[in-house]
């Protein structure tokens, strides 16, 4: 079973209203929670495999992505506590945390972003309409360079049917990039270089 569903809507923690945290939640996490909780028999059954696809955001969140890495981060918590309740029933649980892929998704988080950075109060216009305008066009020229739906399919539908899979893959070069640097650089120097 693979669950890939997500959305992303991207603004200041400060001003994403409450109600778009909840449907990032309700699609990014609770969806996948319930289809898992459906189909854990089968799986049992079947000694099937469980892929959640989260993203490189769900360990470096960059600024605006709040609700987005959030939600991910929290699938990824939640996929590790299922790993361990179902490795002694034969069923294993992957995550994949996706790095750029170019999607309908991806495309329209820019545009998404700078129309709700239109509507905001002038305060907070004032506020983060540099960082937005910026971590926009960061997103932007990134997604230039992302791989394409169809090869992150392939390496998602091979990591699907590998014998034995490990707990976590990253996706595409910048996953490649980041999560080491992730995870050796101290969290002041790993948020000035995402904050830039």
């Amino acid at each position: 079973m693979i669950n890939n569903a997500g959305i992303e809507i991207n603004a200041p923690v400060e001003v994403l209203p409450l109600d778009t945290w909840r449907e990032q939640f309700e699609v990014n996490l609770f969806g996948h929670i319930a289809v898992i909780q459906a189909l854990l028999p089968a799986l049992r059954r079947s000694k099937g495999r469980v892929v959640n696809i989260s993203s490189v955001g769900a360990e470096v969140a960059l600024p605006i992505y709040g609700a987005y890495a959030g939600s991910k981060a929290s699938l990824e918590s939640a996929s590790d506590a299922l790993r361990r309740e179902v490795t002694t029933q034969g069923i294993q649980v992957v995550i994949v945390q996706s790095g750029g892929v170019k999607t309908p998704m991806a495309e329209r988080s820019g545009p998404l972003s700078l129309e709700l950075a239109a509507r905001m109060k002038a305060e907070h216009t004032d506020l983060y309409r540099d960082l937005i305008s910026s971590t926009v066009k960061f997103q932007s020229t990134f997604l230039q360079r992302a791989i394409t739906a169809e090869k992150a399919a392939r390496k998602i539908a091979k990591i699907t049917t590998t014998k034995h899979p490990r707990a976590r893959y990253g996706l595409g070069p910048d996953a490649a990039f980041t999560l080491p640097l992730n995870r050796l650089l101290p969290a002041g120097l790993m948020d000035r270089i995402v904050s830039r």
